[in-house]
């Protein structure tokens, strides 16, 4: 009996521990590779592609303070980033290691500094580096378009076919990924010409990042679940079931800010308005923005007295500019008086089912404009039931010339998340008031259904953004389970 008990044991360990052997050709120091079996504790937001691997250098007394090659396999396709992280106990954090990626024989080449490291290959989901790279023709050199990356950035570009390279500087943003997800970069032609003929029109390629500008890759990951995120309050939300897919203070009650304008918008559309009729502007409508704050303060349409512009022109002017004036204006032309107006504002989210919301007025410049995320969420699952919001709330930029003065005026949307179009919006509202803090709506369209994301009272408007982005990409990996 004791035989057959040493003989399990000696098996067990036999499969948990499964030693490679390599060789750094950098140094032709030998280490051994051990495959360790035991559970990853991960960040969220990243994939581990490899197994968990215990690397020891057989004669570590040779390595005198040097870095050498280590060389790893990973197990699943994987287009993404990938970084090697090595795993620091006493602070409970993932620390990268330079790493350089070989699609072709999946596997990673790996800068060690230490005799002995714990280590597995990690895809970060939000970044892509193999795949297909175009050509257009722009600034005329070494540069690139790119979705993951800031203006500034440099990346190494290699022709997967041939294994020709070019280093080429950011100056654009694309290609379009809700078109060409497989699009890695799109190429300047002369950049392309260097390791491709225009000819081809594609080719496969990989990144190396030289440069990475706004970005801190080599930056400590943190093992968490799920985000840690800046704002007080937060929601992802299913709008095909209603179900909240993970929550933070959801239900707690505070001033949504600009958030109010979309409900505005819904009760101005249902009294079914002519969109190309032309209106006057009254100084009226601002005057009413002055109750709540001083002159300047406001986000407003610069027009006069008077000025005359299409209604159309009015709702792209509140949505997209979110400007305060403009909500007033709709208020005045909608065939209701302005206490009937903020009165079906009410009535509407509490029939929804938004029981803690209520507004004073129209445009969210009063703290006593009042919701929570979760009731939010509810909110926009009806306000979007109307398409025009949907094409308005998600326009990157609008112009228009007023009729009577033809004084021309151009509107950014306020959500700078519609310019990064890997993300698929199709619908949007920021908000800021002192006492609200930032706060960001964003509904995403996703293969398993659409997101509603929403989030409350963060004290910037980066880590508004931010948290919203880290919301947006935790949602979409919990609809996958």
């Amino acid at each position: 009996m004791k035989k057959y008990l040493i003989k399990i044991i000696i098996l067990t360990l036999l499969i948990n521990i499964l030693p490679i052997s390599f060789v750094a050709a950098a140094s032709e120091l030998s280490y051994q590779a051990n495959i360790i079996a035991e559970e990853i504790k991960t960040p969220w937001n990243y994939q581990v592609i490899s197994k968990l691997y215990q690397v020891n250098f057989n004669n570590p007394e040779d390595l005198k303070g040097n870095t050498y090659t280590v060389e790893i396999p990973y197990e699943a396709i994987n287009n993404n980033y990938k970084t090697a992280l090595y795993f620091d106990k006493n602070k409970n954090v993932w620390r990268p290691l330079p790493t350089k990626d070989n699609p072709l024989t999946k596997k990673v080449k790996i800068q060690v500094p230490f005799a002995s490291v714990r280590l597995a290959v990690f895809a970060n989901s939000g970044i892509l580096t193999v795949g297909q790279a175009s050509w257009y023709k722009y600034k005329g050199g070494l540069f690139a378009a790119s979705p993951d990356f800031a203006k500034g950035s440099i990346l190494r570009v290699y022709n997967l076919a041939n294994g020709k390279f070019v280093d080429v500087t950011v100056n654009d943003y694309g290609p379009n990924r809700t078109l060409h997800p497989d699009r890695v970069v799109d190429l300047d032609k002369i950049a392309f010409n260097k390791i491709a003929s225009s000819r081809d029109g594609t080719i496969k390629i990989r990144i190396e990042v030289i440069k990475a500008v706004g970005q801190n890759l080599s930056a400590d990951l943190v093992v968490a679940t799920e985000p840690v995120i800046n704002s007080k309050s937060a929601i992802i939300f299913s709008e095909k079931d209603g179900l909240v897919l993970w929550e933070k203070n959801s239900k707690q009650v505070s001033p949504l800010a600009s958030l109010t304008k979309l409900v505005a918008a819904k009760v101005f559309l249902d009294t079914r308005p002519t969109l190309n009729k032309v209106v006057a502007y009254s100084k009226q409508d601002e005057d009413y923005n002055y109750q709540y704050c001083k002159p300047g303060e406001s986000a407003k349409l610069k027009v006069s007295d008077g000025e005359t512009m299409k209604i159309e022109d009015l709702l792209y002017s509140a949505l997209v500019g979110s400007a305060n004036n403009a909500v007033e204006s709709l208020v005045r032309v909608s065939g209701l008086s302005r206490e009937e107006f903020i009165s079906k504002m009410n009535e509407n989210v509490k029939l929804w089912g938004a029981t803690s919301t209520s507004f004073v007025e129209p445009t969210g410049l009063s703290k006593d404009n009042v919701s929570s995320p979760y009731d939010y969420a509810i909110i926009i699952k009806e306000v979007y039931n109307n398409p025009l919001i949907k094409k308005i709330s998600t326009t990157a930029s609008y112009s228009f010339s007023t009729i009577n003065k033809k004084i021309k005026h151009t509107l950014t949307n306020t959500n700078k998340l519609l310019q990064y179009n890997k993300l698929n919006i199709i619908g949007s509202k920021t908000g800021y008031l002192e006492e609200a803090g930032y706060c960001l709506m964003t509904r995403v369209g996703t293969k398993n259904g659409n997101l509603i994301i929403v989030n409350f009272n963060s004290n910037s408007k980066a880590n508004s953004f931010s948290d919203n982005e880290k919301l947006i990409s935790y949602g979409e990996r919990l609809l996958k389970k």
